[in-house]
């Protein structure tokens, strides 16, 4: 998995696992000891309480990581559901557990705060990720590397799917075997800009181009769905459709088409 296909709603959701787990182990219910009495005994954890474990901590865990696994398999369904809603469903049943669980406790322990302060953070981050535009942005930006040449990306020029100048191809926004950063057209340094950097023509008059990305980046699909529809990887020459605000639609090699977010360092075919 390309952890720079997680988000920041996807961070958090990863914390308040590990908080979960970790108050499985704390005691669930408070013990008012006697003073010269060993109430030792009668501490308990989740794991001490079947029903418990399952229910809240286990299930909350559960929950986490089908949320992960769906950005690795984006689009994977079972029983007509994506395994993002059933990672969700998974974190709202452990915090409705866990809330009626402590309103019955009589004296609850650590293990029950903790755990109810993590089911929040985790049911909260499953909910608001896809909804909220800052949890939406990308975990990890993506480095500035230079802008190297189509060898530098484990291929020589004409090879390889979709390149410009390769046989029965068609050339879009340069000449045959030619490579231009990207945000430039043919025809040297006073060249046209490409709508994104401010400059020539309008968002309308986008003409086609060949690109290649310096890492694997996430390609999110056109409705704005947070979970990625596929990766672009280097060494590949991928088709730009269209301007969306300051990405690309781009179109992969068997027909998928979707959203680059991150296009700094891209090289242009």
């Amino acid at each position: 998995m390309n952890i720079r296909s997680l988000t920041r709603g996807d961070g958090v959701v990863i914390g308040a696992a590990v908080v979960l787990f970790i108050a499985s182990f704390l005691d669930l219910f408070g013990v008012d000891c006697p003073s010269g009495i060993d109430c030792s005994g009668y501490s308990s954890n989740a794991w001490d309480s079947l029903p418990l474990l399952m229910s809240i901590y286990l299930a909350g865990i559960i929950g986490a990581a089908l949320l992960i696994v769906s950005r690795a398999v984006p689009g994977r369904k079972v029983v007509g559901f994506e395994l993002g809603q059933f990672g969700a469903a998974f974190t709202v049943y452990s915090l409705w557990t866990m809330f009626w669980t402590i309103i019955d406790a009589s004296n609850a322990g650590a293990g029950l705060i903790l755990g109810l302060l993590a089911t929040i953070v985790l049911a909260g981050g499953a909910i608001a990720t896809p909804l909220v535009p800052a949890l939406k942005a990308p975990l990890m930006g993506a480095p500035r590397p230079a802008q190297p040449g189509p060898q530098q990306y484990g291929q020589q020029p004409g090879q390889g799917y979709g390149y410009p100048g390769a046989q029965g191809q068609q050339s879009y926004g340069g000449q045959p075997g030619q490579s231009q950063p990207y945000g430039q057209q043919a025809g040297g340094p006073e060249a046209q800009q490409s709508p994104q950097t401010g400059g020539g023509a309008p968002a309308g008059d986008f003409t086609p181009f060949w690109f290649a990305v310096p890492v694997a980046r996430p390609l999110y699909g056109e409705d704005g769905a947070p979970t990625p529809i596929a990766e672009l990887a280097p060494g590949t020459w991928y088709l730009a459709v269209e301007q969306r605000g300051p990405g690309l639609v781009a179109q992969t090699q068997d027909g998928r088409r979707g959203v680059l977010q991150d296009t700094t360092g891209i090289q242009r075919g």
